[in-house]
């Protein structure tokens, strides 16, 4: 099984019209994601590699059920484009985009707590349900259908993660890339309490980062509720104390938000830490064991 994303995912792609939204439309479509249509505002008619455009949303939805958007859309429209994704009844939003203004972010939140759609990111890598769609930038070609359950806050480290679990032959039921902004649609214990209902996921790899509590109450909700195995790495473990890393969350402040914290309070939560990131794929073999 896998979760939120399968073979019956009908995707819009909001921005679809743009450099970065025909390039990626292409991409999922090759990997066989099921693209339903795109939206612009004003090129509705269009077709870009063969999926039609709608000026809204609304439209897409209503011509051909789509139920997933991911979402290429500028940063000054970024929000709008999330809360319209949300009034139209899309039940998973992928949000792409990096730069969203903070208080944008602020008022996205405070909409979808009025809505029953769920979102991913932004400034995230998108999420992947192997060998059935992908709704994001991740290379397809690296990942594998599998048990393992995958939840990060970096891109480029959960490619290197599910690099290390397919060439030990660890397969992914689904990979998150939860985006490592401050303010975030969904995090750590929202998925981890889909993959502990999803009764094919046997393990789950969490890729945390400097700045922050949400590896902290990961921890803590894995202690009480989680009953699968957990490997963590926590990425900026030799960070300075006040440098901002390259995620607009990945930042000490106060003295909060330290790695050796976050590593000592997932190990507290009986949680197998990786302390180095090469040594990832082979640890999740050992406590895990094979696919």
């Amino acid at each position: 099984m896998s979760i939120l994303l399968d073979e019956n995912s009908r995707v819009i792609v909001q921005g679809i019209t743009g450099r970065e939204g025909v390039f990626h439309a292409e991409q999922m479509l090759n990997y066989g994601t099921s693209i339903v249509g795109g939206v612009t505002p004003g090129k509705g008619g269009q077709t870009v590699s063969g999926v039609p455009v709608f000026n809204t949303v609304y439209e897409a939805v209503k011509s051909d059920g789509a139920n997933v958007s991911c979402i290429f859309v500028p940063p000054a429209f970024a929000a709008d484009a999330i809360m319209e994704s949300a009034a139209a009844g899309i039940e998973l939003i992928v949000c792409i985009t990096e730069g969203i203004p903070t208080m944008d972010m602020v008022n996205v939140i405070a909409y979808l707590k009025e809505k029953n759609s769920i979102l991913i990111g932004p400034n995230c890598p998108g999420i992947i349900s192997p060998s059935k769609s992908k709704v994001g930038i991740m290379p397809g070609a690296i990942h594998t259908q599998g048990h393992m359950g995958v939840i990060s806050r970096s891109g480029t480290l959960t490619y290197e993660v599910v690099d290390q679990l397919t060439k030990m032959g660890l397969g992914q039921s689904t990979c998150v890339g939860i985006g490592g902004d401050p303010i975030i649609g969904s995090n750590f214990i929202d998925h981890l309490k889909r993959f502990d209902e999803d009764t094919e996921t046997k393990g789950v790899v969490l890729i945390g980062e400097i700045g922050g509590s949400a590896e902290e109450e990961a921890a803590q909700y894995i202690e009480s509720d989680f009953q699968k195995p957990v490997v963590a790495f926590i990425a900026g473990q030799t960070a300075p104390p006040g440098k901002r890393m390259g995620h607009a969350g990945a930042i000490i402040a106060g003295g909060k938000g330290r790695a050796e914290d976050k590593i000592r309070a997932l190990r507290s939560s009986g949680i197998t830490i990786a302390v180095s990131l090469a040594t990832i794929g082979k640890t999740v073999l050992e406590v895990v064991g094979p696919d």
